[in-house]
């Protein structure tokens, strides 16, 4: 697929991380011109995104999160995070709204909040060999 501008991050699965990335999402579509509502809800699937992959992912380790946008056309941002941990035996169940395997201090909405934030939201997982969430949004055409 045709795009217009892309960047690519790697980090290790350290929480500090979580605000790095969603920031650098932000900065990166602010060549976009976008709302400040499109950016917040950006940002939010960013931090949803790659918190999973801190918290879940790699629960006992730090592990490798690659963080991939691209601006694609007709003003549509292309985020990809995917990491190489645990992976997700069931990504219906996971999808869930409630459904967590972190503990009672997890919500278990942060792929219902990506979806609900983003115009396209998909999933693919493999036990054992990792999680890739692909995620996009159409962005409003400023005057």
């Amino acid at each position: 697929m045709k795009f217009d501008n892309y960047m690519i991050l790697e980090f290790p699965s350290k929480s500090c991380n979580e605000a790095f990335a969603r920031s650098a999402v932000a900065c990166f579509a602010a060549q976009m011109d976008p709302t400040l509502e499109e950016l917040g809800d950006i940002r939010t699937a960013v931090s949803e995104a790659v918190t999973n992959c801190i918290v879940h992912a790699y629960p006992n380790e730090y592990g490798t999160i690659m963080l991939r946008c691209r601006i694609l056309k007709d003003n549509v941002l292309d985020i990809v995070i995917k990491d190489k941990g645990v992976g997700i035996a069931d990504t219906e169940q996971a999808r869930r709204p409630m459904y967590t395997t972190g503990g009672s201090d997890r919500s278990g909405m942060g792929f219902t909040i990506m979806e609900s934030f983003m115009t396209s939201f998909e999933i693919f997982s493999e036990p054992g060999k990792g999680t890739t969430v692909h995620m996009r949004r159409r962005l409003q055409r400023r005057q």
